[in-house]
């Protein structure tokens, strides 16, 4: 009864508030009641039903949670078992970025089983970081166009200030054509069509249509250069009017500073290349999964660089330019994709391959620093051609100072020039560049070099020459020299194995070449020298270097059996032992030498 009062109230308010509307009878509230209590029962069923069906999912989630620590966890243990074998200056760094990953993963999870993680923090830091980049260079866009617009480029306005809205409209056929006709000094028909009228074409050359290669081009992809009397004949156009005339004089102009030798063109193709870098970057960052890496950060970026740094003046470059460039580097979100971006700079050579290295030595951290400085010096310093001291330090002026005695090091013991005139420019440039440290710390080394270490750097920098293919002279001429500086039975060895190092034919060139002196003369120490290369050659122990030597002798008798190289190693090993001769002479196939 109490129930059915509740009813009946609640009926009654339902009619005094909404007015006309029928009381609910007690017949139908009745008849409805035991289908009401099934649908209560059903509804508590399947709550009971849900909440076991969570407990176990959240024990599931759990164990996950617990399974995907401990995984993770000896993952990076295995990992750091494979760091450790890396060299040395490397180890701290990654053993550091995967505790750092690890921490980070283990608050993750936590987090995870206790419900209390936030949507951004199950962004990885490296997500975090591309999100930072796109903004930087979305931000960055705006005034570079703004730039353009200001130094007044033949590029239209409307153009420009639409990037800024749209980056995407970069690479539309349109924009395209139009960036192209701005590098060439061009113009795009239609923009001629729309903004002047068909009339002024009479004013410009076709360079699209070819009567035989392209004879039927689209209109919109037609290009047009203004003619060598472009004011004569726009003066004598009497289809275009006042203000159309003196419009199309306003780009001919325009386009005539954007193509001229001078600052002010330069600082117009200097804004555009930083506005293409840019977008292009941007554009690989929002659709990496259908771009290439390699074509962005091996090809294009590359190209931009240096035409960004390499003016007019090829053999010299600009730290204001090279700041710029590392500007636009700091653009690249990952330290191997700047890298990438580097090595694949000068691949021509010249100040282009100068420029890498000077980029190189400008980072904060330079993979394989000696590797890099030893390439360096052997780019700067050519085969027998050694540069003037002023013009090395002023290359050396554009990288680190803290790396300046490094390279001078190397400049004094490279292997390009002979020893003395090394160390005489290693000097002078150390003086131009103010080194007064240099020669106390040339005296500190060479008081701390050991003569075991002398030898074995003194007989690595001439495998070094044999390995880079210096001629058999220059080397003949090393290892004589090194001879003379200092001769026991372990120089010799040391000499016969920098021999065995080298090609055979190589091999036998160098051996022909050291006996004689410069001035044609032989050598005191020829004959003694020889013999203890002859009984090495012959000894069972380098029979591999002695099948190298047979075979490439033999193929030199089939080609040209008195070439002298041939002659003339059999004479000298004759010199020294007729025995070995007849031997060599015979597994070569030629009769005995007289």
């Amino acid at each position: 009864m109490e129930k059915r009062g509740v009813f009946v109230d609640i009926g009654f308010m339902a009619q005094t508030e909404n007015g006309n509307q029928t009381v609910t009878s007690m017949e139908e509230i009745q008849q409805e009641w035991h289908d009401l209590t099934l649908r209560v029962e059903h509804l508590e069923a399947e709550r009971t039903t849900l909440e076991q069906e969570n407990k176990s999912l959240r024990s599931l989630l759990e164990k996950t949670i617990e399974h995907r620590q401990k995984s993770h966890g000896e993952l990076v243990n295995l990992i750091a078992g494979l760091v450790s074998k890396l060299p040395i200056n490397d180890v701290g760094v990654v053993v550091s970025k995967l505790v750092e990953h690890n921490a980070h993963v283990n608050e993750i999870c936590a987090a995870l089983a206790h419900g209390k993680v936030e949507a951004n923090m199950l962004q990885p830091a490296i997500l975090k970081a591309m999100e930072q980049t796109k903004r930087d260079l979305t931000a960055a866009i705006k005034p570079a166009v703004e730039e353009l617009i200001r130094l007044d480029t033949p590029l239209e306005t409307k153009t420009l200030q639409s990037l800024v809205a749209q980056p995407e409209s970069f690479f539309s056929p349109e924009v395209v054509r139009a960036n192209r006709c701005f590098v060439k000094g061009q113009v795009p028909r239609e923009r001629i069509v729309r903004e002047f009228g068909e009339p002024a074409l009479a004013c410009f050359n076709d360079l699209t249509t070819d009567a035989k290669f392209n004879p039927r081009p689209k209109p919109e992809e037609i290009v047009m250069g203004f003619k060598s009397d472009f004011e004569t004949v726009l003066r004598q156009e009497p289809a275009l009017p006042a203000d159309k005339q003196k419009g199309l004089l306003a780009l001919y102009q325009k386009v005539q500073r954007s193509k001229a030798s001078n600052g002010e063109a330069q600082a117009q193709r200097n804004v555009f290349l930083k506005l293409s870098f840019i977008l292009e970057l941007l554009h690989y960052y929002n659709n990496q999964s259908t771009e290439s890496s390699e074509g962005i950060f091996a090809q294009r970026l590359p190209a931009v660089i240096e035409q960004l740094v390499l003016t007019g003046e090829q053999d010299k470059l600009d730290e204001k330019l090279i700041k710029q460039a590392e500007s636009l580097l700091a653009f690249v979100a990952g330290a191997e994709q700047r890298q990438m971006i580097v090595n694949n700079i000068g691949k021509g050579g010249g100040a282009g391959r100068t420029l890498r290295f000077v980029l190189m030595l400008r980072g904060q951290k330079v993979p394989e620093l000696d590797q890099v400085i030893a390439a360096f010096v052997k780019h700067l310093i050519p085969n027998k051609k050694a540069p003037s001291p002023q013009s090395l330090a002023a290359v050396l002026r554009l990288i680190s100072p803290e790396r300046y005695l490094l390279v001078v090091k190397a400049i004094i013991s490279s292997n390009q020039i002979r020893k003395n005139d090394a160390e005489a420019l290693g000097l002078a440039v150390g003086r131009e560049l103010g080194l007064k440290e240099l020669e106390a710390e040339l005296k500190k080394s060479e008081a701390t070099i050991s003569p075991e270490q002398e030898q074995q750097i003194a007989w690595e920098n001439i495998k070094a020459r044999i390995a880079q293919r210096h001629s058999p002279n220059d080397i003949a001429a090393a290892i004589r020299d090194r001879l003379h500086a200092k001769y026991d039975a372990d120089e010799v060895k040391q000499s016969w194995l920098a021999l065995t190092a080298a090609e055979p034919m190589a091999l036998v060139r160098i051996f022909c070449l050291l006996p004689y002196l410069p001035d044609g003369q032989t050598d005191p120490m020829a004959q003694a020298l020889m013999e203890s290369y002859v009984s090495r050659l012959m000894h069972e122990k380098y029979a591999e270097t002695y099948a190298k030597v047979v075979n490439a002798l033999r193929n030199l008798f089939k080609v040209k059996s008195d070439s002298p190289a041939l002659v003339n190693f059999i004479a000298l090993v004759k010199w020294v032992n007729p025995e070995a001769a007849a031997k060599l002479s015979h597994d070569v196939g030629m009769a005995p030498v007289q």
